[in-house]
């Protein structure tokens, strides 16, 4: 990858976006069309300022000034208004937790993402791709976000609670956590907090969705201190897991807040991305044939395994692509700690930096012809083009997503094993609405498949 310039050296464009309204400031842009908003402002600047109700916040456009926030974690914590929202719902977990706090569950929970881990979570990935791929029946249409949302809750499920867990345990984890994501997402939208307080019937569905998750986790939990058992999954990992400064364990509490960030952050998104990826596919039939003879050759026939992941390199390609184009995580935030300098644009204490990949993403001057699909740029010839820190469909510093390999290996086994058997086509007339939410969702979108 191509490295970058000193910001120090730079001169940057500082500009404030337009559109401003009283009391709300450019909230309403972001609630009502927030992929064209954000990604029009590029264009008046490097680092664009706005306000969200009375928040002052910064957008950085350019690379350089993302990767200078995302590397400088003790300034730029996490923070703003959706991690206020999100703590009570995930408690202080990896994505929630403040900088120092954030460092020791690192340091303890990246064991349970040893590569030799992967290996086993990927038995898991490849059992259930296998058994999904039973479910489809040819020229029956379906809800492809649907059913990538039961199978990536079904693998994270799995990989956290070991193989042997209880089928009504998973089938819980599938019934409630969508309706937890997009009572999360709610709530961070609403800057006075009223709406959680309302005595409206999506409130109580959400309520009873979270209390029956904290319940199952904690009785899950209970029966694995009981066991003392390493079952091989992440919970045990968890479980394990010795802090190497102080060795001290994680308490009950911190577990759980752990197992419920890994939920959230491993279900959504990795079926976000697949759903866009089946899509894009749909649209593309030279990639996609190139995606089923190279199945076909690595596979012969049989279910992909853990093994066979580097030899699906253009499996891989046509998933980064797809993050590139439509990353689940599309804008997170950070906020200042301390008075400091962006751009050379000083910034008080408290003032909140939204993050959007993609943004980032859709730069002509980062990725050429950015609005197209092109799995080609990351072979290895011009992936060496594309500028360092320009990518950030996991995010980067030292906040990185921590399951990113895991990620990448549940989606290449998922295309594989699918993509061995069927092919998908989209129903005619049907309109994409992507859909901002908590991930970048591409809504509701009727598939139907054929057999290879």
């Amino acid at each position: 990858m191509k490295t970058q310039s000193d910001p120090a050296r730079r001169t940057w464009r500082i500009a404030r976006a337009p559109g401003r309204l009283p009391l709300a400031g450019h909230a309403l842009h972001l609630a009502r069309r927030p992929l064209e908003y954000l990604t029009s402002l590029p264009a008046l600047g490097d680092l664009v300022q706005l306000r969200l109700g009375n928040r002052l916040t910064y957008l950085p456009c350019h690379p350089e000034l993302v990767q200078e926030v995302l590397l400088n974690a003790r300034i730029y914590d996490t923070g703003g208004p959706v991690k206020e929202k999100a703590r009570p719902i995930l408690g202080n977990g990896l994505i929630t937790s403040d900088w120092a706090d954030h460092r020791r569950q690192r340091r303890m929970v990246q064991p349970a993402f040893h590569p030799a881990r992967i290996a086993t979570y990927a038995q898991v990935m490849q059992e259930e791709c296998a058994a999904h791929a039973e479910t489809w029946h040819p020229g029956r249409p379906f809800d492809i976000g649907d059913a990538m949302q039961a199978l990536t809750a079904r693998v994270t499920a799995r990989a956290l609670f070991s193989t042997d867990m209880a089928p009504h345990s998973v089938a819980e984890v599938q019934r409630s956590l969508p309706i937890m994501v997009r009572g999360a997402f709610r709530r961070a939208l609403d800057p006075t907090g009223l709406v959680a307080r309302l005595p409206l019937a999506a409130n109580r569905e959400f309520d009873a969705a979270l209390g029956r998750l904290h319940r199952l986790i904690d009785g899950i939990i209970g029966d694995y201190r009981r066991s003392g058992e390493d079952r091989g999954d992440l919970l045990s990992a968890l479980l394990a897991a010795r802090d190497d400064e102080d060795g001290g364990a994680m308490t009950d509490r911190e577990v759980h807040d752990q197992v419920m960030t890994l939920l959230l952050a491993g279900v959504e998104t990795t079926a976000s991305a697949l759903t866009w990826t089946w899509h894009l596919l749909a649209a593309h039939p030279e990639a996609e044939g190139q995606l089923h003879a190279e199945v076909d050759e690595v596979l012969g026939g049989r279910a992909p395994t853990y093994a066979d992941v580097p030899r699906l390199a253009h499996t891989q390609r046509v998933f980064t692509e797809a993050l590139r184009l439509y990353p689940p995580a599309w804008m997170f935030t950070r906020m200042t700690t301390r008075p400091t300098e962006l751009a050379g644009h000083r910034l008080p204490a408290g003032t909140d930096i939204l993050i959007s990949p993609y943004v980032i993403h859709r730069l002509p001057a980062l990725f050429p012809r950015p609005e197209v699909f092109d799995p080609g740029r990351w072979l290895p010839e011009r992936a060496k083009d594309v500028t360092r820190g320009s990518y950030l469909p996991f995010g980067g510093g030292s906040r990185k997503c921590i399951g990113d390999v895991f990620g990448m290996t549940e989606a290449t086994l998922a295309l594989a094993a699918l993509a061995s058997h069927w092919r998908l086509r989209p129903v005619p007339g049907e309109t994409l609405s992507p859909q901002a939410g908590m991930s970048l969702t591409a809504g509701p979108l009727t598939m139907v498949p054929e057999p290879r």
